[in-house]
């Protein structure tokens, strides 16, 4: 029998209102468009795409964040099961504690008149997990320790911390509550490449130490080919492959997948660089175009792309694609 995602979308959809329209029906932007997406217990789960492709937005919903438009967000680890498009504020308190976000920019999250102790206490308060100041100060000292933070950190200000120690005090303030999935939003960009190795490690020891799952929400392929175990591809707010890890970057069966894969540099000099260069910008999700959404920038597209949206369909258990030409093209010989 196989185990239930901890989380799984079902046409999933989030948007925004795009002002009032005095002359019209108002108009709106669907940052996430029908995406159906489970992200199983245990994984560390990548996300994808290029800016503006909707990735934040969807994290975001999977924490109940931003409102949802359609579809359904279920939660399921077993202790209580939600669905967030219907989730009462009694659960959604609940809720909090069982699923939180570590920020982009480990500068702007933390509060410059908080020590690290009061940083990672306040969750504790304000969720009431704990009766006493004494079992307050034992939980964070505890979760400081794991995210390799001493004593004395705890009684500094964020200012006498470089950009790694700032993002581990967020990884600790987000894992006080003792949390079942965590959303990490592109949590090592701002960081240099040897504090993200660093960053990247710790949160995957915790992971392993307290059973974690992750939707790891990125731009840098490389970093997503080393910590993810399945990645899903986004493009103007819809999924376009979805693939274990290996698997993607093996034989991506997407022209977009090939397009962002084919751009990730190579640390050998003679390396002869295939990139294969996407022409013009992602378009507004305000006003998508007819058909798949990629076609406007697909060099393989044809009069069937521009009129039919094409489906998500299974290649096997684990990859899918939306793609209404996947099974003629070929990239084996230039990826």
């Amino acid at each position: 029998m196989t185990e239930h995602p901890l989380i799984s979308t079902n046409n999933l959809t989030v948007s925004f209102p795009l002002g009032k329209n005095l002359f019209g029906p108002r108009q709106y932007i669907h940052a996430v468009a029908g995406i159906t997406l489970d992200i199983p217990r245990g994984s560390f789960f990548g996300l994808v795409g290029e800016s503006g492709s909707g990735k934040t937005t969807y994290g975001r919903a999977l924490l109940k964040a931003v409102p949802i438009s359609d579809g359904h967000v279920k939660y399921n680890d077993d202790e209580v099961s939600y669905d967030l498009a219907e989730i009462t504020k009694p659960e959604l308190k609940d809720y909090r504690k069982r699923a939180q976000l570590i920020f982009q920019d480990p500068y702007a999250a933390l509060s410059p008149r908080m020590t690290v102790r009061d940083i990672i206490a306040e969750p504790l308060e304000l969720m009431g997990l704990t009766s006493s100041r004494e079992e307050t100060d034992e939980k964070v000292r505890a979760i400081a320790a794991k995210c390799r933070l001493n004593l004395e950190h705890l009684r500094r200000f964020p200012h006498a911390f470089s950009g790694g120690q700032r993002q581990r005090i967020s990884i600790a303030r987000a894992l006080v509550s003792n949390p079942k999935f965590v959303v990490a939003d592109e949590s090592v960009a701002a960081l240099d490449v040897s504090i993200q190795a660093d960053v990247l490690n710790l949160l995957k020891e915790l992971q392993q130490e307290l059973g974690l799952t992750y939707l790891f929400i990125s731009h840098d392929l490389s970093v997503v080919a080393h910590i993810c175990d399945q990645v899903a591809v986004m493009y103007l707010g819809r999924l376009v492959e979805t693939a274990p890890t290996r698997e993607l970057f093996g034989g991506p069966k997407h022209p977009y997948t090939r397009a962002l894969l084919s751009a990730i540099p190579s640390l050998d000099p003679d390396h002869v660089s295939m990139a294969q260069k996407l022409e013009g910008e992602i378009p507004s999700p305000a006003s998508p175009p007819p058909g798949c959404k990629f076609h406007t920038r697909c060099p393989y597209a044809t009069d069937v792309c521009k009129k039919e949206e094409p489906v998500l369909e299974h290649i096997s258990d684990a990859h899918t694609i939306s793609c209404h030409r996947w099974q003629e093209l070929d990239f084996s010989e230039s990826a």
